[in-house]
């Protein structure tokens, strides 16, 4: 084994991708005649692309169901509080400030768009985020329960930097899961971020969760310090839909 092929087996040992593939050039130390250099230009490559590497685990990790980009979003088409309010929440500043966002209003309006969007956007500014529907939320603390897992679930689910629970009010729970989805949301009230969907104004909660002391305990709790956007307006989807009817000449 020459030096070239020990370096290359040196990198795969210590997990530098972006450096053995300089490495397998064969030009490579021909375009840098100086060790120093290549070192130098070695290192930067790997720190760039372990960064990148780093966004797209990130993404991944984060469990959203489909990419959707703030910068898709016809801001004109959202409703008027949600437009003017958005670049705001785009800095981020409410994940800094441990500070939720309530989604709240008709169906196709763009909540799930925006809440995605933040959450990539948090994503790529290095926070740790974690995608989930209200169901699929509580079928797990369902089963984590059952399966004696519960509390490894709950210290998972404080970490994130930024949960996302989509679609709070298209169904409804029995009293274990309204109980349990209350426990793990006052978890993280005021210590990280939380983004909510619903479909339901907050008088309207009680139909989901069948108790007006816990309703009305969760809601202070979730409401508290944050930024409640008002998504009342005309369908996006429909009005995406009849642009691109116009377009094809149905």
């Amino acid at each position: 084994m020459n030096k070239q092929e020990e370096m290359i087996e040196m990198c795969k040992e210590l997990r530098l991708p972006s450096i053995r593939q300089l490495i397998q050039q064969d030009h490579i130390f021909v375009d840098f005649p100086s060790s120093l250099d290549f070192l130098h230009h070695a290192l930067k490559q790997e720190m760039e692309d372990r960064y990148v590497r780093a966004k797209t685990n990130r993404i991944r990790a984060a469990n959203f169901p489909e990419k959707k980009l703030l910068e898709e979003l016809d801001v004109e088409a959202l409703p008027q509080n949600a437009a003017v309010r958005l670049p705001h929440l785009k800095e981020l500043k409410f994940i800094q400030d441990k500070q939720n966002v309530l989604l709240i209003g008709s169906p196709g309006t763009g909540k799930t768009h925006i809440a995605i969007g933040l959450g990539i956007e948090a994503c790529l500014a290095g926070y740790k985020v974690y995608f989930t529907s209200v169901a699929s939320l509580v079928n797990q603390l369902k089963e984590s329960r059952s399966e004696r897992t519960l509390r490894s679930f709950e210290m998972k689910f404080e970490k994130y930097d930024l949960v996302i629970i989509d679609e709070l009010g298209y169904i409804s729970f029995d009293k274990e899961g309204a109980e349990l989805l209350f426990t793990h949301l006052s978890l993280r009230a005021g210590r990280a971020a939380t983004i909510i969907t619903s479909n339901l104004s907050f008088e309207r909660w009680e139909e989901i969760f069948h108790d007006p002391i816990l309703t009305s305990a969760l809601t202070d709790r979730l409401t508290h310090r944050a930024h409640i956007i008002n998504m009342i307006g005309g369908s996006y989807r429909i009005l995406e839909t009849k642009e691109w009817m116009e377009q094809s000449n149905f």
